[in-house]
This record gives C-alpha cells, sequence and structure tokens, in this order.
C-alpha cells in the first residue's frame, strides 16, 4: 500500500489517497477523516464514474462526523491503468478488489463501525464481495440507485437494453475493450461481458459463485432510489434487491421537491445534504 497526504481545502478534515496494488492494476482510495470522527463509509462507485463526482457527498458525510474512502474501480479516474485490449479483469476482480480496499482501509476501521455504500453497479459490487466472501466485519449496507439490469424489468423500454446490449458486446468484441460510447465509461471487455450477461439473464455471471449465496447476507441495509432515475426504476431495483432474502431492508425515496434540485441517476451525489441525513438516519437505528 502506498499513500500520500493532501491537504484539502477544508481546515476541518484532511484527505489522503491511498494507492492499492491488484496485480498490474493499481486502484485509487480517496480518503476522509477528521478528528474524533465516527463511522467509516465506502463508497463503490456507478461503473465509469470516477470518485472525485463523490466528492460534494463525501466532504458531507465528513461535516457530519463520519470518515469516507471513495475507491476508484479498477481503469476508472486516479486508477491506473486505464481499461484497454490487456485488460482481463470482469466481476469478480471487481468484487475482490472490494476486499483488498477494505484490508488497506483497517487501520481506519477500529473502534468504528463500517458500512458499504454501492451505487449503481457499486450496489452489485459489494453483494457480489459479501456473497463470494462471507465476510461478518461489515455493521451495513447502503445501496444507491442499483438494481439489475434485466432487460425484462424495463417493460416496454426492454427494447432499448437489448439494443445496448448488442452495441457493447459487438463493440467490446471487436475492439477488445469498451470505449464508453455514450454508457459506462472506458471498461475492459471482461466486466462488459459479466454486465451484458446481468443484462441478458437478470443473474450474476456463473463463474462468480454467487447466486447462492446472496441469501446468506443478513447485514441491515437500506435501499435508496432516487427521482428521474431511468437507468434503474423500481422494478429493476427490485430485481436485485429482491435476492437478500435474509437480510433486513428498509426503503427510502428521494423526491425532487426534498433535494432542491433536478434529480437522476447520478445526480443524486451533488444533492449531498439530504443524501447524508437519509443515510446517517438510517445508520442510527443499526
Amino acid at each position: 500500500m502506498l499513500s500520500g497526504a493532501n491537504p484539502c481545502d477544508r481546515v476541518d478534515f484532511v484527505t489522503v489517497q491511498l494507492l492499492v496494488d491488484r496485480g498490474t492494476d493499481r486502484l485509487s482510495v480517496q480518503y476522509y477523516d477528521r478528528p474524533e470522527a465516527g463511522d467509516l463509509l465506502v463508497i463503490v462507485p456507478a461503473m465509469g464514474v470516477p470518485a472525485r463526482y463523490y466528492g460534494r457527498f463525501a466532504e458531507a458525510l465528513c461535516d457530519a462526523g463520519r470518515a469516507v474512502a471513495v475507491a476508484d474501480l479498477r481503469g476508472t479516474g486516479a486508477s491506473t491503468p486505464p481499461a484497454g485490449r490487456e485488460s482481463g479483469y470482469g466481476y469478480a476482480d471487481l468484487a475482490d478488489d472490494l476486499g483488498a480496499v477494505l484490508e488497506t482501509v483497517a487501520e481506519h476501521r477500529t473502534g468504528r463501525r463500517t458500512f458499504l455504500l454501492g451505487h449503481s453497479l457499486g450496489g452489485q459490487i459489494c453483494l457480489m464481495h459479501l456473497a463470494r466472501s462471507g465476510r461478518d466485519d461489515v455493521d451495513g449496507l447502503v445501496l444507491v440507485a442499483s438494481g439489475m439490469p434485466h432487460w425484462r424489468a424495463y417493460g416496454s423500454q426492454g427494447w432499448q437494453a437489448h439494443l445496448l446490449r448488442t452495441m457493447v458486446q459487438a463493440g467490446s468484441g471487436i475492439l477488445g475493450y469498451w470505449p464508453g460510447w455514450g454508457f459506462g465509461g472506458r471498461q475492459s471487455a471482461g466486466v462488459m461481458r459479466d454486465w451484458a450477461h446481468t443484462s441478458w439473464t437478470g443473474e450474476f455471471p456463473p463463474a462468480l459463485e454467487v447466486t447462492g449465496r446472496l441469501a446468506d447476507i443478513t447485514l441491515p441495509t437500506l435501499v435508496l432510489t432516487v427521482d428521474g432515475d431511468t437507468f434503474t426504476p423500481p422494478a429493476v431495483v427490485e430485481k436485485l434487491t429482491s435476492t437478500l432474502t435474509s437480510a433486513s431492508i428498509r426503503r427510502e425515496h428521494l423526491t425532487t421537491e426534498a433535494a432542491g434540485a433536478p434529480l437522476d441517476h447520478l445526480r443524486w451525489a451533488k444533492a449531498a445534504e439530504p443524501v447524508t441525513k437519509i443515510v446517517l438516519d438510517w445508520a442510527a437505528t443499526v
């Protein structure tokens, strides 16, 4: 693990970049802390969304007295190298990367509760990691705008999911990676292969061996949906959360009116204060 301290413009907390080596890849984790901070929230981003996008949200959590770690997924943001033809990783690697991130911040977890917060694909990564690892040292799970993108769950818009999957599979197959044409950012062919599998079947790839283990996850779970989210409509969210048959689930929905600003699959992160309140109000009950 390598680390470098970078003073934040704010005087009441500090940010540190942690670097996690994963074979030929190096993950970047932005860690926010302040004196006497309480719980630690580990944020796992959506596909193609860099950790810096969640900066305002992380600062709001830090202002509320929490520590925060935001991990760039492989090939995204400050993680290196960018995805290319030589990238051989897929969902299993992303799930195991989360374990490495948790180990990297282990010294900061002592005496604190740890919550995982996954956005979109990040929520799936949290579930895959928990199912694969059987971890019992995490205290709760937050799924924000996260679902299983099965084409049938989109109803009358299912044909668009078919079209997108076909385009992604063709582009990844020809180029050897996905360049991010209008969807998902630059990704390895393996990640897009696994994403296409979930789109077609509504299940995680069999090689991950997680489908039968999702029912073993018993963590208190907050499922947060937002107005204007066409990527994860209610049926898509339910397709994922229905697998958590042993978890205690609380559902919350953030409206545009409550946020005071337009919302969608990504812009919820800019509504930092209302989202922080929802998350911390729930965490107080865990």
